[in-house]
């Protein structure tokens, strides 16, 4: 069983948070005891009738469109897979970070990588590429790469297909946005406590009030302290808070003012030796070690602090013509040292070697996007147009910590945190550092062109101008830069015929592109590096054909697509002629995806995708040409589902599958772990209405208690274990 008790040794590396709880829940206080009286309008009138937040034990799982305003047509008339994730599916699955919600779809793997900068953080890959660098927090690029929570997200947006016409610099799989929750003209309040296997505490907390006839405030708050199910030592501890005001709702001029606050303080966890497994050739026979075995030490820590302001105006210069503008300011810090195990030796007993991987990331954003969107007519055509500019500042600044020698190898069944004493276990900077910044001028338009009732065309245009600064700095204060700077083009275009008011079938081309350094800052002198300035951008295409449609009175939302994907330019070598260097490389992944989503009757809702994926490396300099892409699997399923028996009673459950993934693009298979192998797991929900206002649910993970690997990292010596069977029991409440 994993240990429970909280053995979190003092050292300067742990933040006390309790001061900023104090802080959220005096604020929450304050919110939920405003006056009645205050709710008044200033003539002595009354406001509209109060309503309640209902949401039904069922969960409303089916999204009508997204969030963004570049997206102008709902989403069974977009000419693109989009799958939207509700926080009511969120809820009822107790999920509480965006790996989790990311369950909801399929075709997405999780890696767990390898270094500081990769341990923790949230490693997607989607439709056989990496999309870590493309999560966006309401459409805008978010900062640094750490574990996300839930907690104030109305829905999970994931783009699939190149995206570069709507976000510019990008994966060729797509996009992942976030939502977040507005002030809304509603009285409510509403929040969870959870209580789990391995010691697991959470509470969380949702205000709203309304101030005035068109103005309304929203508190949204977390709080978290506990075990990981089936890892010894590992524990996840932290505090969020985001107060949010709104003013104009229901007027032509909306202004909407956030702010965000995050701070975890965690023990990570460097994975389990894969010594013992099926696929582990280095020392063949063994048993497996347990999965709850903990290689690092006690002092291992994960700090994230960050800070997110942002500003929002809507006006609403005439009908159908809308004028917004975003401003955000974020700052986030990720400060990381963890022990990881390496590759196996034999002996008695048997070790595995332990490396300490260490990370002091600091990024910045300044950014201000203006979008016009407006509807009008060409003769008998109408047009819906969105177009707008963004100005976007990236900066990142990377500090090294010194490294250790001598660290004591791990016995691999048995490891003792105690070894890693302060000799191995106190940082101090070596001195090396690298700034970065990446300033972006992005220009864009969309068009929907309405032809009559069956036929639609789309189409898109995006040209970025980039520069991207990289200094690096040496420990001895030697600094070097290398600069790049160009512009870049994606577009898009697509096709619906609409035979029937709520069904479209459709065909779409997208583009995107991502310039040297422009997925993680970093530019490189080297020739043949892929991140050289001299280089081109890799190029992304996509082609689609597809149909969705709602059925059931537009309850339920069916969907299916198939689609050629394209990424070029990904290697640089050099050519016949003295410093010659030419780019080649193609990827491509042909896929099938189908969806179903929302209520099959009123007491039934279901949420289900499956996809099939055949990835190829298509084009290389190497023997791997010809190989299926590494994290890329070849059937991935998921699905939820509920149903309201009456008296307050819901049961649900779910089922996901993943087949085998291989580690490396390759087509000779390394000899340990070349690949995760498939899985299965189940997990069920119950709940109870005790009262109009408060109800019990209890979530059980992993019903078969499965062993599989969540993730592995990519010398394939250590894995994550998903989690065996476990609870958790949450008391929400809404008044």
């Amino acid at each position: 069983m994993a240990h429970t008790k909280n053995l979190k040794p003092a050292d300067a590396h742990r933040r006390h948070i309790h001061p900023r709880l104090t802080a959220a829940a005096a604020a929450v206080l304050a919110l939920t005891a405003l006056p009645a009286a205050a709710q008044g309008t200033s003539s002595g009138g009354t406001l509209p009738a109060v309503q309640v937040q209902e949401s039904a034990e069922g969960g409303d799982y089916k999204a009508d469109k997204v969030s963004s305003p570049k997206f102008t047509q709902p989403l069974v008339d977009t000419p693109q897979t989009i799958t939207v994730i509700k926080k009511e599916i969120l809820q009822e699955q107790g999920a509480r970070t965006l790996l989790e919600a990311l369950r909801n779809t399929p075709g997405i793997t999780m890696t767990l990588g390898e270094g500081g900068n990769s341990n923790t953080k949230d490693n997607i890959f989607m439709r056989g590429f990496d999309s870590s660098g493309s999560v966006y927090i309401d459409g805008v690029r978010d900062l640094g790469n750490f574990p996300r929570d839930m907690y104030n997200i109305e829905q999970v947006e994931i783009i699939k297909g190149p995206s570069g016409s709507e976000f510019g610099r990008g994966a060729p799989s797509g996009t992942i946005n976030l939502a977040t929750k507005v002030p809304r003209l509603e009285n409510f309040v509403s929040g969870s406590g959870s209580l789990g296997t391995a010691d697991q505490k959470r509470g969380t907390i949702d205000v709203n009030r309304i101030l005035g006839e068109t103005s309304a405030i929203r508190f949204n708050a977390m709080v978290q302290d506990g075990g990981v199910p089936g890892r010894d030592y590992v524990r996840n501890k932290g505090v969020s808070f985001a107060p949010s005001l709104a003013l104009g709702l229901n007027t032509p001029t909306r202004t909407f003012l956030s702010y965000e606050h995050v701070e975890q303080d965690n023990r990570p966890d460097g994975g389990v030796t894969t010594l013992g497994l099926p696929n582990y050739t280095t020392i063949a026979g063994q048993a497996r070690a347990s999965r709850e075995n903990y290689y690092g030490s006690l002092s291992d820590f994960e700090k994230v602090d960050g800070d997110v302001l942002t500003a929002r105006i809507e006006h609403d210069l005439a009908a159908g013509t809308t004028l917004r503008n975003t401003t955000r300011v974020a700052r986030v810090r990720h400060d990381l040292m963890l022990f990881a195990p390496g590759a196996a030796t034999a002996g008695n007993p048997i070790t595995v070697s332990r490396s300490r991987q260490t990370k002091w990331q600091e990024n910045e954003l300044f950014t201000n996007q203006t979008n016009l969107t407006t509807t009008f007519k060409t003769g008998a055509y109408e047009h819906t147009l969105s177009t707008g500019v963004e100005l976007i500042q990236e900066r990142q600044h990377n500090r090294a910590y010194s490294t250790v020698a001598g660290i004591p190898a791990a016995n691999a069944y048995s490891p003792d945190p105690s070894q890693l004493t302060t000799a191995y276990t106190t940082l101090g900077f070596s001195g090396v550092q690298d700034r970065d910044r990446v300033t972006t001028l992005g220009l864009y338009a969309f068009d929907t062109l309405k032809l009559n009732d069956q036929w639609l065309l789309n189409g898109g245009l995006r040209l970025d101008k980039y520069k991207v600064v990289n200094k690096d700095i040496a420990a001895n204060g030697a600094v070097t830069e290398i600069t790049d700077s160009d512009s870049i083009v994606s577009w898009k275009l697509g096709a619906v015929y609409k035979p029937a008011a709520n069904g479209s079938i459709y065909g779409s081309f997208s583009t995107s592109q991502q310039p040297p350094g422009g997925s993680n800052f970093s530019l490189n002198a080297t020739a043949t590096n892929i991140n050289n300035p001299n280089l081109d951008p890799q190029k992304a295409t996509n082609l689609e054909f597809g149909t969705k449609w709602d059925l059931l009175d537009n309850r339920l939302a069916v969907t299916g697509a198939i689609y050629r994907s394209e990424n070029k330019n990904e290697i640089a070598a050099t050519g016949t002629l003295p410093g010659e260097v030419i780019q080649l490389g193609k990827k491509t992944v042909n896929g099938i995806e189908l969806g179903l989503v929302g209520e099959i009757t009123k007491a039934w809702s279901v949420s289900a995708g499956i996809a099939k994926m055949n990835t190829k490396l298509a084009q290389s300099n190497t023997a791997a040409q010809g190989a299926t892409l590494q994290w890329s699997p070849d059937l991935s399923f998921t699905s939820w589902t509920t149903y309201r028996l009456g008296h307050g009673i819901t049961l649900g459950g779910g089922a996901r599958y993943m087949s085998s993934v291989a580690r490396q693009t390759t087509n000779t298979p390394a000899a340990n772990m070349p690949e995760m192998p498939s899985y299965w797991v189940f997990d069920a929900m119950a709940s109870y209405e005790v009262s109009k206002n408060v109800s019990l649910q209890l979530n059980v993970y992993n019903l078969a208690d499965k062993f599989y690997l969540a993730t592995i990292n990519n010398n394939g010596n250590r894995y994550t274990p998903g989690a065996p069977r476990s609870a958790l029991v949450t008391a929400n409440f809404k008044f």
